[in-house]
């Protein structure tokens, strides 16, 4: 399928959004659940599988839901396309804070590898497929496990990072060691391993988990300075628990409550 080429303009500072501008005739691919608001005279579709496949009758349709389905995504992908005569603008919003990184795949090769949940949408014509680890101690200890996010094609792709995000240019045989939940992307020149970190003592206490990504150049790496994963367990740590002594109980409130100070006094009064 022909790659649309489409202009696009990044908004926001930590909750970033993307609005794309639609020509004529001209299409987007969203990630389900992604879109922040479009233009009247955009039609709206939801196609089963990867909406590059729409056109490869049952089979192709029946492949790109079973990427989508192995990745962790949903089976459906929604289609926005410009049936007006102008110019028209949808918008995507990135699902928690951090970055939203433009990814011209022609410049890239053509190809881009990353993160199960970082894709957020593209142009129409890019292909969402799957990659495979080729290393099993990448693949039961990279973080992502054996699969992540394929994307091919010669246009656009928007991908969505946590934090503050910073690019690597690895020449041949550098390499840089990452925590496996901090590496968002990398084209398919980079060389994705795992490593032990070495010492027993720093692998039990050291906090930063037992192995490290290897990414060995050339090519380019893409890195996230706060994970999804690291946020959400920050959050489940600091919220309120009920019940059995939780924290709600050692509360001031509760320190005056009617088993506290209040109690006392009104038991004195009695």
């Amino acid at each position: 399928m022909a790659m649309d080429v489409v202009d696009y303009e990044i908004k926001g500072a930590e909750m970033q959004f993307v609005e794309v501008e639609l020509d004529p005739g001209e299409a987007a691919i969203g990630e389900a659940g992604s879109m922040m608001f479009m233009d009247a005279d955009i039609e709206m579709d939801t196609v089963f599988g990867d909406g590059s496949q729409q056109q490869s009758g049952l089979f192709g349709k029946l492949l790109g839901a079973g990427k989508r389905l192995i990745t962790g995504e949903s089976l459906f992908t929604t289609i926005y396309t410009n049936q007006g005569s102008g110019k028209k603008r949808v918008a995507f919003a990135a699902p928690y804070p951090g970055k939203i990184l433009p990814m011209d795949l022609k410049q890239l090769g053509g190809t881009l590898i990353c993160q199960k949940d970082a894709f957020l949408c593209a142009a129409r014509g890019v292909t969402l497929g799957i990659a495979f680890q080729k290393r099993l101690g990448a693949g039961f200890f990279g973080g992502e496990g054996f699969i992540m996010q394929r994307l091919d094609g010669d246009g656009l792709a928007f991908v969505h990072a946590g934090g503050t995000v910073v690019r690597r240019e690895l020449k041949p045989g550098e390499t840089v060691f990452v925590d496996t939940g901090c590496v968002v992307a990398y084209t398919t020149g980079v060389d994705f391993d795992i490593q032990y970190v070495g010492k027993i003592k720093t692998a039990l206490f050291g906090g930063e988990g037992v192995f490290l990504a290897k990414m060995t150049g050339p090519g380019h790496v893409w890195l996230q300075s706060l994970p999804f994963s690291r946020l959400a367990s920050r959050i489940f740590a600091a919220a309120p628990q009920t019940g059995g002594g939780g924290r709600e109980e050692s509360s001031l409130l509760g320190s005056l409550g009617a088993g506290g100070l209040l109690g006392s006094v009104l038991g004195d009064n009695e």
